[in-house]
């Protein structure tokens, strides 16, 4: 998902990568990232974000305005590898597996699902066996590592205003307990 690196990383996330989710702020600019045999699936929260992509594919003028971070400025897959996520499984992941209003109140931040939700989501209507790995946040030290690459903690996810991490971790509780999905992480 997202920027999460394979090469160097191996022993932890495998050696192939089918499908790889992203939005304009998380994808590879790197061509050492590049895997000619992956999907890489825009997951569009935006409608800029489809228009990041449109001026990506057609050479246009990349305008920075409306993203919370600098997206990318170019892209090291070829259209060939690219897909545009159908919004309805970010709705689903949204309102029928996390149970989000879809009207949140003047002085709060819509929330949406984190990648690793939506990916979880696809993954249940592409799928017929789910296993996950990673999926679990220590708030209990906010200096632990939030993924198993770079330097990123847990305060920055415990800051973070635009996820709901605790119905994420009641839904992925409970389809781990349902055994909806094959938990591949070491307790």
């Amino acid at each position: 998902m997202n920027n999460g690196p394979v090469l160097g990383h191996e022993e932890e996330v495998g050696r192939r990568t089918t499908f790889r989710l992203f939005y304009p702020e998380s994808v590879f600019s790197d061509p050492i990232h590049n895997e000619p045999n992956t999907t890489v699936i825009l997951t569009a929260f935006k409608p800029l974000d489809l228009k990041w992509l449109w001026e990506l594919l057609s050479g246009g003028k990349i305008n920075n305005h409306g993203f919370w971070k600098k997206p990318a400025s170019n892209l090291i897959y070829k259209p060939y590898q690219i897909r545009i996520l159908d919004p309805f499984i970010t709705r689903t992941a949204a309102y029928e597996l996390l149970h989000f209003p879809k009207v949140f109140p003047k002085n709060q931040k819509p929330k949406h699902p984190t990648t690793g939700i939506i990916a979880i989501t696809l993954a249940f209507h592409i799928c017929h066996e789910v296993h996950i790995a990673g999926f679990k946040y220590n708030f209990s030290d906010l200096r632990s590592p939030l993924h198993y690459y770079g330097n990123t903690t847990m305060s920055l996810m415990s800051k973070n205003a635009y996820h709901n991490v605790t119905a994420e971790q009641l839904f992925l509780k409970d389809i781990m307990e349902k055994n909806y999905v094959i938990n591949l992480t070491q307790e």
